[in-house]
């Protein structure tokens, strides 16, 4: 669909991406076709190696994904073309089997650590959003999520964060936000700036009419 618009959500691990991912998504697919797209689905597969190499690598640097395949599959579908996207087995470590099927849409919620940090990924989005959330509080999220979603111990959580996960925010999340048209304080429950993202969404897919 050549009217179709991408929007771009990056921000610290657990800052409140999905959320806002989610309440978007909800507000637009009455109107219009949408999708969301994780970039954790393009982290690179990791088959060829053992699951304990696996579990060394480091998930929150740049390297770690697959870039130019999401690139090149969100060009497929701005050209209205459908593609099979990868998905991403996080107990395994590693590219799932399984792909998923995605047809044109209207609307693509794009979300991700290093969504603003790549310039090939932020020339693809209509808008960018950076979500900023208090450190003490991405890092609760984390920790409920990684063992309640994905099976992980409490050791080896604080172990990754103080390894990879902090510096790499610093490094280079952190600093992407330069990037972004809008910034949104505390995720998904801060209705005040999600009520003027999508205000300005729908001006922008209005003028693509």
């Amino acid at each position: 669909m050549q009217n179709s618009i991408i929007i771009g959500i990056a921000g610290g691990s657990a800052s409140g991406k999905t959320s806002i991912s989610r309440q978007i998504y909800e507000y637009f697919k009455g109107s219009h076709t949408t999708c969301i797209i994780k970039q954790d689905d393009y982290y690179k597969d990791q088959s060829h190696l053992s699951f304990d190499e696996r579990v060394k690598t480091n998930y929150d640097h740049p390297f770690a994904f697959d870039n130019d395949l999401l690139v090149e599959q969100l060009t497929l579908l701005k050209a209205g073309q459908t593609i099979q996207k990868p998905t991403y087995d996080f107990t395994k470590h590693t590219r799932s089997q399984v792909l998923e099927t995605i047809e044109p849409r209207d609307v693509y919620i794009l979300e991700g650590l290093f969504i603003l940090y790549d310039v090939k990924i932020r020339e693809m989005c209509d808008i960018l959003i950076y979500v900023d959330t208090d450190a003490d509080i991405r890092f609760i999220r984390r920790l409920k999520r990684d063992i309640e979603e994905r099976g992980r111990s409490l050791d080896s959580i604080c172990q990754q964060y103080l390894d990879t996960v902090r510096p790499m925010h610093e490094q280079f999340v952190e600093p992407s936000k330069r990037y972004a048209h809008l910034i949104i304080p505390e995720g998904g429950t801060n209705t005040v700036a999600i009520d003027l993202l999508i205000t300005k969404i729908s001006s922008v897919i209005e003028k693509r009419k």
